[in-house]
């Protein structure tokens, strides 16, 4: 994809609905067609224009809906899916277009166009050009629009990617590989004895036969001081049975995506040391298989935790709260962030409150809530904030242990709260509980069907906000 300022009618040219209409003929059948077809203009609607033996041979037509930046990217993708695999493409700016529907734009004909099989396989947008006389005010739009993308594909391709391939020491070789000759950034594996500290992600990994890995991943702006300092902490299941308390077949079906958090995390890394932003960031991805062995942790077993608390777990299938529990120990010891993010795919409590396109959102710091929610409006990731009351804490007493990991009350607030306990002396944290919005059954928008790659795309807006103009 590029931008461009000449027209080229051996191409398909894509118009949007209500915008200046091109000249001559093709204006003329472009303006009646629009105006015999009901709803043309609503957002994510194409209409196709057939012109045989005439240059363009086809015209499209993209509504645009409100002329937002969500209704141009539910634009962006609807087109890229009407268009013939790689069909030569060029979509008509309007002059006074704005940056951020641009931006959109870009965006939703890169993630409507992914698709994955049984390797990823480029997106289907090499062949399209977006026409304007001005391409210089938008080359920053388009630079943001590709890295967040990119980061999206990547949390895609990784959660779709079959847990018999996706075993910890894979998923960490894959953050080597990506951070690999990028200036700012760093990538720590540890592995075996390193994490003798570990209780948690050793206990969850203990009974596959593929061990456990913690992997940080960091950035840190070479040339400008960056005032802040986020870590992001993703949950990194590469399968989930649910271990020695396992889970009933349909309930295994789609387990390979419950590493999404650590894809989605590692992705907004990645992207902003592409866009170089001048925010220090680091992604904490503990990864481990909760499989069924000999050596599988049990429901009763007390687990010691990187900061030297025990919790008492009676549910081996609530095993992400204890490697992130880990993960959360190692961010408040050796990192002194000033803000904690935390992606996982935690419990399946969060479709039941939130639907299936919905995050539940757990802050006690007002001001972050308020920029992750903005982040996800422009993003175009959903999330909505749940609370966490003082009295729930009750729930997590335990007789035999500092505290209890896996009560059976109000699950997804109860898993907030136990997190919390990890957070050592930071106050600015937010947890985001993405299980059901990491998953799409059927394309919608830019979504497509499979693995949503969610919350890349956020982080990377919040990130972004960080800077300085």
């Amino acid at each position: 994809m590029r931008l461009t300022d000449e027209f080229d009618d051996a191409r398909t040219w894509v118009v949007p609905v209500g915008d200046d209409v091109p000249p001559g003929d093709v204006g003329a059948e472009v303006a009646a067609l629009a105006a015999q077809t009901p709803g043309a203009d609503r957002a994510g609607e194409v209409t196709v224009l057939p012109r045989p033996l005439r240059r363009p041979g086809r015209v499209l037509l993209a509504g645009t809906g409100d002329g937002d930046e969500a209704g141009w990217r539910a634009a962006g993708a609807a087109v890229v899916r009407a268009l013939k695999d790689d069909e030569p493409a060029q979509v008509r700016l309007p002059a006074d277009l704005d940056p951020a529907a641009l931006r959109g734009l870009a965006e939703g004909l890169w993630l409507g166009g992914y698709r994955y099989r049984e390797a990823p396989t480029p997106p289907r947008t090499a062949a399209v050009e977006l026409v304007t006389a001005t391409a210089s005010r938008y080359d920053r739009s388009l630079a943001q629009a590709q890295a967040t993308a990119t980061a999206t594909w990547l949390a895609r391709d990784l959660t779709n990617t079959p847990s018999s391939t996706k075993n910890p020491e894979w998923f960490a070789g894959q953050v080597v590989d990506a951070a690999a000759g990028v200036t700012g950034l760093n990538v720590t594996v540890l592995a075996g004895d390193q994490l003798e500290r570990f209780g948690g992600l050793r206990a969850v990994g203990a009974g596959s036969v593929s061990p456990p890995r913690f992997v940080e991943i960091s950035w840190t702006p070479p040339s400008v001081p960056a005032p802040r300092h986020v870590v992001l902490v993703g949950k990194g299941i590469t399968f989930d049975t649910g271990g020695i308390s396992i889970k009933p077949r349909e309930g295994m079906r789609l387990m390979k995506k419950d590493m999404g958090g650590a894809a989605a995390v590692l992705g907004a890394t990645l992207a902003a040391a592409e866009l170089a932003l001048p925010v220090r960031v680091t992604a904490l991805l503990p990864l481990a298989e909760n499989a069924i062995g000999a050596a599988a942790f049990r429901p009763g077993d007390i687990i010691r935790h990187y900061d030297g608390t025990t919790s008492e777990s009676t549910n081996s299938d609530a095993e992400g709260r204890l490697v992130l529990a880990d993960a959360l120990g190692y961010a408040a010891e050796r990192l002194a962030p000033d803000t904690i993010i935390v992606l996982a795919t935690l419990t399946g409590a969060n479709a039941v409150a939130l639907g299936k396109r919905t995050a539940a959102l757990y802050s006690e710091d007002d001001t972050l809530a308020r920029a992750l929610e903005s982040a996800g409006t422009a993003a175009g990731e959903r999330m909505w904030r749940l609370p966490l009351p003082a009295d729930y804490v009750e729930y997590l007493r335990s007789d035999i242990a500092d505290r209890h990991s896996s009560p059976g009350q109000v699950h997804s607030v109860v898993a907030a709260l136990y997190l919390r306990e990890f957070m050592g002396g930071v106050k600015s944290w937010a947890h985001l509980d993405m299980s059901a919005p990491a998953w799409a059954e059927a394309h919608d928008l830019e979504l497509t069907k499979g693995a949503t790659g969610w919350g890349a795309r956020m982080l990377v807006r919040y990130l972004s906000a960080l800077s300085p103009a």
